[in-house]
């Protein structure tokens, strides 16, 4: 496991277990070109710069970019492009070899929608998908032929619906990881375009 500097910020998703099953678990060869949705802190894409020099990171959150950057820079890490937008706006007609996300997977009711922008970290809407069937809706079109999507959601936010989508799209799916908690468990969804 790397060893980095991370700072963290009250608007920002602090580094989970969820953030270390992905960081852990990142299926990238040299070379590629690698595109991580939702940054936060930057701490994926810090275990991304040891294996390829090719990473642009986007996030909605404006504190996470400015924290990303930061954390980027406490750690000399210089090969990371940061984006500040939703999804995939910001890298509109751009394809990757490896997409990488940490879904926003918390089915959320509307009293438990917070008003700061940690709130995007982990609204993920009444059933928990309201984000990741946009990102699914869109990933095809970013991903280099025999790419791999990587992404991390919560038994709570239906993990075979993922895959059954991910399978409509001409993807091949499978749950790669799992961490089990008290009342869900965490998984890694690794999906390969074929």
């Amino acid at each position: 496991m790397a060893d980095f500097t991370i700072n963290t910020d009250d608007n920002v998703y602090i580094p989970a277990e969820d953030s270390y099953l992905l960081a852990d678990n990142l299926q990238i060869e040299k070379g590629q070109s690698i595109l991580e949705i939702g940054t936060g802190s930057g701490i994926v894409a810090m275990y991304a710069s040891k294996l390829t020099d090719y990473i642009t990171v986007t996030d909605i959150n404006f504190d996470a970019c400015e924290l990303a950057r930061k954390n980027f820079e406490a750690n000399n890490i210089e090969n990371v492009e940061i984006l500040f937008g939703n999804l995939f706006e910001p890298v509109e007609n751009r394809k990757f070899d490896v997409i990488l996300f940490n879904t926003p997977y918390l089915p959320t009711e509307d009293g438990e929608v917070l008003e700061d922008t940690i709130n995007y970290a982990f609204d993920g809407g009444l059933n928990g998908r309201k984000v990741i069937d946009l990102f699914l809706n869109e990933v095809g079109n970013h991903l280099n032929d025999g790419g791999i999507v990587q992404m991390i959601q919560s038994s709570l936010s239906g993990n075979e619906e993922t895959l059954e989508k991910f399978n409509n799209l001409g993807f091949i799916a499978e749950i790669a990881a799992t961490e089990h908690f008290f009342f869900e468990d965490i998984t890694l969804i690794n999906a390969y375009k074929i």
